[in-house]
């Protein structure tokens, strides 16, 4: 790859800007998703939504950004990282006005797939306009400045959500997007250089990377099953609609590995990098994990809130230690892993993750936050900050150097389609459906079997790792903190592109 960009440096006014406007964007898509589900029992209560809405209401973003996330770093290689990267901006700031002026729960959730939609060509553009127009001196520097401040970010998003909640509305967790876009366009037109694929703009061999027919069968496979999952409570599953939604989404799939295999290594997704055995189970490892993750932020804020009787900022502030562990933590879990191997914190790592989500079933009214909620946040916390590096670093050693984009990307993608079917299945297999989210004894039946679902995903995790992870062949470079990771997403390492 090569680039017109100019080569900043961390000192320099453009250099500053140009690292201002890609923190800024990523902590506007953390702050927004960290918070949500500290909104979902006001917006539900307000908008008198189901279970099933509240279902969308996370699922319709995370559906839009797993499918296209690859699709919108294709899409800045070839048409210029600044001009998609404000685009994904000005779109995401759009979407977000729109999800703070719904009168429903149907305009909220069109309004959170358009979320989605920006998110897929914001979020791999924020790392990439870092990587394409530093100099190689100050590039190390840049990106840890910019997931150290994201992390900063993600830690106080709940704290600034659940006070915009408690105080003004759960509408101005969409609405502070606005003034942090403006300020990220500034940003941008002013210093933020552009940079794209000079390989594809005079060859246009990039044409043959927008495999939109491999991203729209994975939105269509991600999308059927999980209407079917979500609709199921509410119609049964023999409905013919769950019915016709589960077969379309498994077609689907056929469809999309039929498409991705006759591409070749052109593909959005080359099936070739599933020819290592290591790179398939590390991203099975990673949908089960984060399934665990996704299923435990969904129903944790609605049960402290709906059961325990906490306001929403107690309940962002809940989670705060997960997030410093993950911070303070990630990095070290990558040093340790690079020494002894992936193996031991990948198998470690989720056992003790799952004990803190034991512990925390025993939570009920009147709960007290430092013996009944803490010890079980900060177990879960420690374990997942021994699965987060050591896993990024782990996918990017088990394929070429070549592929370390779409390998990243797709890994990615597999996080937030884990986090996706987790809030999408878990409400059916634990009997909670209608408003069933407002009653206490329904939500504390569903809450500590949920509970009990993710742990035991965590400990398939466990098992996949100790069975079948092994050291890579070739080391990876130490991989940045998650500052995403409360959210249910890896790092954006290395440009997630189209292939």
């Amino acid at each position: 790859m090569t680039s017109t960009a100019p080569a900043l440096r961390t000192g320099t006014a453009a250099g500053r800007g140009t690292l201002l406007a890609a923190i800024l964007a990523s902590g506007m898509v953390f702050l927004d998703s960290t918070v949500v589900n500290v909104a979902l029992p006001r917006l539900g209560a307000e908008l008198g939504a189901t279970v099933a809405g509240l279902q969308w209401t996370v699922n319709g973003y995370l559906l839009m950004l797993a499918a296209f996330v690859l699709l919108g770093g294709a899409l800045g290689d070839r048409f210029g990282r600044r001009r998609v990267f404000l685009i994904g901006v000005v779109w995401f700031a759009a979407a977000s006005l729109l999800c703070g002026l719904a009168q429903g729960t149907g305009t909220l959730i069109a309004a959170r797939f358009l979320q989605g939609a920006g998110g897929a060509l914001l979020t791999p553009g924020s790392l990439s306009v870092l990587q394409a127009s530093f100099h190689p001196d100050d590039r190390g520097r840049a990106i840890g400045t910019w997931a150290g401040l994201s992390g900063v970010s993600t830690a106080l998003g709940p704290l600034l959500g659940g006070w915009l909640i408690d105080t003004l509305s759960w509408r101005w967790i969409f609405f502070i997007n606005l003034p942090l876009a403006v300020a990220v366009v500034l940003a941008g037109m002013r210093w933020v250089p552009e940079s794209r694929d000079e390989n594809v703009a005079r060859t246009g061999a990039g044409r043959r990377r927008f495999d939109v027919a491999g991203a729209l069968l994975g939105a269509l496979a991600l999308g059927g099953v999980t209407y079917a999952l979500i609709d199921a409570p509410a119609r049964g599953l023999s409905s013919p609609s769950v019915l016709v939604a589960a077969l379309v989404g498994v077609a689907a799939v056929v469809l999309f590995v039929l498409v991705e295999r006759r591409r070749g290594e052109t593909a959005m997704l080359p099936v070739g990098l599933f020819s290592s055995r290591l790179f398939s189970v590390l991203n099975i490892f990673t949908v089960v994990v984060y399934a665990a993750l996704g299923g435990f932020t969904f129903f944790l804020a609605v049960y402290l809130q709906n059961v325990v009787g906490w306001s929403a900022l107690r309940t962002g502030l809940a989670t705060v230690p997960m997030t410093v562990l993950l911070a303070a933590g990630s990095s070290r879990a990558g040093a340790l892993a690079a020494r002894i191997g992936p193996r031991l914190p990948l198998t470690v790592g989720p056992i003790i993750a799952a004990l803190g989500l034991l512990l925390l079933r025993r939570v009920g009214p009147g709960a007290s936050y430092w013996v009944d909620v803490l010890p079980g946040v900060v177990l879960f916390g420690a374990g997942l900050t021994l699965v987060v590096a050591p896993l990024t670093a782990s996918v990017l050693a088990a394929v070429a150097d070549r592929f370390a984009g779409v390998a990243s990307g797709f890994n990615n993608a597999a996080s937030r389609a884990g986090g996706l079917l987790a809030v999408a299945a878990l409400p059916l297999l634990v009997g909670l459906s209608g408003t069933g989210y407002e009653q206490r004894a329904a939500l504390t039946g569903a809450f500590r079997g949920a509970m009990l679902w993710c742990a035991g995903l965590l400990l398939t995790g466990a098992a996949l790792a100790g069975l079948l992870i092994h050291r890579p062949a070739r080391e990876a470079p130490p991989a940045q903190p998650c500052p995403s990771l409360p959210v249910a997403t890896p790092p954006e390492e290395r440009r997630p592109r189209g292939a």
